[in-house]
This record gives structure tokens, sequence and C-alpha cells, in this order.
């Protein structure tokens, strides 16, 4: 993943190469723009983000004034990229819920790809609580448990809104991951088979006997074609690179293409079940 330190570079070495079209140095192109003479350098070599008008006279000056969307679009992912989880979580995890409740309402078709975890949207409230037990104890937030799993659970609206189209592909990994207990990810499972019945909903799962067509490194949302959010442990990315989008957009292609759906989908989830009984409940009951 690329840092904001990467990303400003990649920005700063764009605009050097579009001011040495003009054959002036660093020090005689920030002269021509009345600014300091290190701005330039400091711009090019990843030391200062540019503003959206630094963007616009950079380009002018250089005779690339058509590049301004693009680069203000790169400027604008840079900006978006890493948004440290302490900051956004600073005031819990239902002001972060509530976000991105938003960002799923402003979209007409969601595709979520995931490796390890079951996607908020498809979470039980246990199953839930036990997600977000996990994120206030290792980032230090405010104990809010009860508003955060209650605000995801109200993200779940979406699922039945009319016009919505809601993709989920899951390896067989999120279904065996032990991240809450047993019974309660047997719950999760029951609920995932009611799921993938409603209109709004595709749910693939990627089954352990299917050859991967690419490494799972990390689970990842698309919203339309405008946005892909990654999670990593320490911060979300928010890419808006058209390349960028594309790609994600043809990994979940090949995930997808790679899953299992309907009565086979189904089929996995039972077995599962029927293991995680075996192992845990072997007298038949979970609930003692």
């Amino acid at each position: 993943m690329p840092t904001v330190r990467q990303a400003r570079e990649a920005l700063g070495d764009r605009l050097r190469k579009l001011r040495k079209t003009t054959r002036l140095n660093g020090k005689e192109f920030a002269q021509s723009l009345g600014w300091g003479a290190t701005k330039v350098s400091k711009i090019e070599n990843g030391k200062q983000t540019p503003s959206e008008d630094d963007i616009r006279t950079w380009a002018a000056a250089t005779g690339h004034a058509t590049q301004v969307p693009s680069l203000l679009a790169q400027l604008k992912s840079l900006e978006l990229a890493y948004a440290e989880w302490r900051a956004k979580l600073r005031a819990g995890t239902q002001a972060q819920q509530l976000t991105v409740s938003a960002r799923e309402a402003s979209a007409s078709m969601l595709r979520v790809f995931e490796p390890s975890t079951v996607p908020g949207l498809l979470q039980t409230p246990e199953y839930a609580r036990s997600i977000l037990t996990q994120v206030i104890t290792t980032h230090h937030i405010p104990d809010d448990l009860d508003q955060g799993v209650q605000a995801r659970m109200d993200r779940q609206r979406i699922l039945y809104q009319p016009g919505k189209r809601l993709h989920f592909v899951l390896t067989e990994s999120v279904l065996r991951n032990l991240l809450c207990p047993p019974e309660v990810m047997m719950g999760q499972i029951d609920r995932l088979t009611t799921v993938g019945t409603l209109p709004s909903v595709a749910l693939g799962v990627i089954p352990w006997t299917v050859r991967l067509p690419k490494t799972p490194v990390h689970g990842f949302w698309i919203y339309d074609e405008e946005l892909v959010t990654v999670e990593t442990f320490s911060a979300e990315l928010s890419l808006i690179q058209p390349e960028e989008i594309d790609l994600y957009g043809r990994i979940f292609q090949m995930m997808q293409e790679a899953a299992v759906y309907g009565r086979e989908a189904r089929a996995v989830m039972a077995r599962v079940l029927d293991d995680l009984a075996a192992e845990f409940f072997p007298g038949g009951s979970s609930t003692s």
C-alpha cells in the first residue's frame, strides 16, 4: 500500500516532469510564479503538498492546463488516501458507522470482497459486538459498544432498499475464522444463508478447494465507479484514481468468477456449520 509520503512523491514527480518541459530549473520556475525559492523543490520532492491553486498555476505555467482535472484527482486521492483509524475513531465507533452509512447510501452499487471478516452489512448483532470490541480494545478509543453495534445494524436497512445492488464475495476463511464464540459464528453463518436470498444481494463464497486467481492480500469495498476503500490495521485508504478503481474492479471480477453462488454457496456454509457443531458441540447443543 502506498504511504502518504509515497503518494506525495508520486504527485511531485509528475509535476517535475511538467516543469521540465519549460526548460526552467526549479529556482527559475519558482521565480516565474512569484513563489519562494524552495517551494518548487519541496513540492517536487514530496516534502510539501501543493494546494489546488498551486496545481492550477503550475499546469497553466507549463502549458498543460488540460491535465488539471487529473492532477486535482491525484491531489484529492493523496488527501483522502490515509486516514488514521485513531483519528477516525476518536469519537467512538458509532460516529464511524454513521460516516460509512452515508457513503453507502449515496451509492447505487456496492461490490465487496472480504477474505477474513464478515462484512458489516451482513453481520449479526452478536458478531458485530465481537468485532467492535476488538476495535475499541486495539485502538484505545471511547467504549460506545452498544451505540456502535446499533449503528452497524441500522446500516443494514440498505439491504432492503429498492434500486440498490450489493454484491459480496467472501472466501471460505471468512466462515471459519473464529473472531467470536463458536455459537455466535454459527448464528452468523445462518444469517448469511438468509441474506443471500434477498433480491438486492448477490452472495458468493470461494471454497477452500478452489484455486484463487489472485492472492487475497486484503478486503476492499467498491462504491459504484467512484471510490474504493481498503482497511489496514492502522488506517483506511480511500482510492479515487480511475486506474485504481479499474484495477480493483478487475480483481473483484476475478474473485467473483472463482466463487460459487446460490445452492452451492449454501452447501459450503452447511459444511462449515457441520464442522463447527462437530468440533465444539459434539453433544448436539450449542446453547448449553
